[in-house]
């Protein structure tokens, strides 16, 4: 065991000392030892409620003959920090969470892993420790909040959002903005609807490293209770078989991830982590690897924000694994990716079942032919952007308009809620990317304004920042290169003619490249003067293309 190197022998004798300090026996000192990563605080509603969950994990390592040692790493609610400064430490905390993940477990030496995390950069940081140490390990996320409910109708997270443009616009009085407040997050979890949180605790599931229900089962629910017993048991079967993510989670199994985004209608920010989680296990995830599953893949689902129907919606009509059984039908799903659960993928899908067809279409019906993620590439983004194509309205999939340019998230969201921008404008946000942000912001506020203010079927957006799950619309991010690199994007200027074409794949900038040469010759790229963890990130981060990694060499 690993664990022997800090309990075994006559020289470790003060090793045992400091860990009978901290209470364990010899007894519980010869088993194996299983860390528990814990992303408990008390900030995340998708955090909060975490302690009941790892200490049924810990029950069940005990009844499998381990012996379970918990530690923390932070957790950043991308809600809480959305349209202020707070919003460039979100990805940056990534990066964080995968290097203490791996700080802990091999100071400690740790035999085996369970992770529990829940919300948006918790689910990929934990994931990358998860693949870069390659020990026995199993996930357990928090599982999803309940919808709440305002005057008889559905609500959440996003509704919020834009009922600030909706109060803007006089639709809505500041008492009923301050009903939906106070109605739109009614228990714990992570937020309702595909968001990233949930999309990335259904992509565990996918990629074979968390049982199934892992994704869809309500925080609320004492099933999830069982699920982390469940899980804690197994992970010492994982240790005995000495079964590691890197043998699970495979480049097949990667490619069932990407499908079951393309079929589900998941964040655009699972395009920015699972290239990021693939590559500390050494697999090269392109663009055009998501770009040629979206053109096979059809969208299954229509699920909040995209569509009605919630994740306790999709559980309760058979869950991932009722999506993933509909297509491996057209043979859209790889059946031979070991799981966690022991048996292969097709395996686990001989107890899959679909019990709502309108939540989960048959693989002959699907609510659009293609999936619900494009990568479209063109003079403004040499390496690629990405949009949500089940987010948007038919008639935005072709759009061109003046571009509205903005040099910050702050100057574009003041501009749109003060009615500044009109239909058919393309609105242009820049030096947001992962270095010029730094941290690459997510743009919930300025899309949510856009919708709010009734301008949803004519207005486009494009940022070389990113989106949050919650983003509905037709926004166009990870434009690469970034500004603060050069990019094309650095090069436009107000009033310039910008082509969206989402069928053909294309982000066209209508400008001659004759033209586009001089202004880059005399380009000044904006420098932002910025210390502590976000200058270090700036120095070492890459490209979105490629998933926004740090540099290591």
């Amino acid at each position: 065991m690993r664990s022997d190197a800090i309990k075994k022998g006559l020289e470790r004798a003060p090793h045992r000392s400091l860990l009978k300090a901290s209470g364990y026996t010899d007894d519980e000192l010869a088993r194996p030892i299983v860390g528990i990563v814990n992303s408990f605080n008390e900030i995340v509603p998708g955090h909060v409620h975490l302690r009941p969950i790892v200490e049924a994990i810990k029950a069940g390592v005990r009844m499998a003959g381990g012996t379970p040692m918990e530690f923390g790493v932070i957790a950043v609610c991308d809600g809480i920090a959305m349209n202020h400064e707070g919003m460039k430490y979100s990805l940056v905390s990534r990066d964080n969470i995968a290097d203490s993940v791996e700080i802990m477990a091999k100071a400690h030496a740790c035999d085996a892993l369970v992770f529990v995390p829940n919300c948006d950069k918790i689910v990929p940081g934990m994931l990358m420790a998860a693949m870069r140490l390659d020990l026995p390990a199993i996930f357990v996320s928090g599982g999803p909040m309940l919808t709440g409910r305002h005057r008889g109708k559905e609500i959440n997270l996003v509704t919020v959002f834009e009922a600030i443009g909706r109060y803007k616009k006089g639709e809505i009085t500041s008492d009923e903005l301050r009903e939906i407040e106070d109605e739109a997050c009614p228990t714990c979890g992570s937020c309702a609807g595909m968001f990233t949180a949930n999309s990335m605790n259904c992509l565990t599931e996918a990629l074979g490293l968390a049982l199934p229900g892992n994704g869809t089962i309500p925080a609320v629910s004492s099933a999830r209770i069982r699920l982390a017993k469940q899980s804690g048991m197994q992970v010492m079967n994982l240790l005995k078989k000495k079964l590691t993510p890197r043998k699970i989670a495979t480049l097949d199994a990667f490619k069932n991830a990407i499908a079951l985004i393309m079929a589900m209608g998941c964040s655009t920010n699972t395009v920015l982590h699972l290239p990021a989680i693939a590559h500390e296990g050494g697999i090269d995830l392109s663009l055009k690897i998501f770009d040629k599953i979206s053109r096979q893949v059809p969208c299954l689902c229509s699920l909040i924000p995209s569509g009605p129907h919630s994740v306790t919606d999709l559980h309760e009509a058979g869950g991932v694994l009722g999506v993933m059984l509909e297509l491996s039908k057209a043979n859209l799903i790889k059946k031979k990716p070991k799981t966690v659960t022991g048996k292969s993928v097709g395996e686990n899908l001989k107890t899959a079942k679909v019990l709502d067809q309108e939540v989960i279409r048959p693989i002959d019906s699907p609510y659009r032919p293609e999936g619900a993620i494009a990568i479209l590439w063109g003079n403004l983004a040499p390496e690629g952007s990405v949009v949500k194509t089940s987010a948007v309205v038919p008639e935005m999939l072709h759009h061109e308009g003046p571009a509205r340019v903005f040099e910050s998230e702050e100057e574009a969201y003041e501009a749109i809620l003060a009615g500044k921008i009109k239909e058919g404008d393309v609105v242009v946000i820049r030096y947001e990317g992962p270095k010029g942000g730094p941290g690459m912001r997510e743009m919930l506020s300025p899309t949510s304004a856009i919708m709010g203010m009734g301008l949803g079927r004519s207005v486009a957006l494009l940022t070389d920042g990113r989106f949050s799950g919650g983003t509905r619309g037709a926004c166009v991010g990870h434009i690469s290169p970034e500004a603060a690199e050069g990019g094309p994007i650095a090069l436009v200027e107000e009033g310039d003619i910008i082509e969206i074409d989402i069928p053909n794949r294309r982000l066209v900038l209508k400008v001659s490249e004759g033209e586009l040469e001089k202004r880059r010759k005399n380009l000044k790229i904006k420098q932002k003067k910025v210390k502590g963890v976000l200058g270090k990130y700036a120095k070492l981060v890459t490209s979105a293309a490629k998933g926004a990694i740090l540099l290591d060499d």
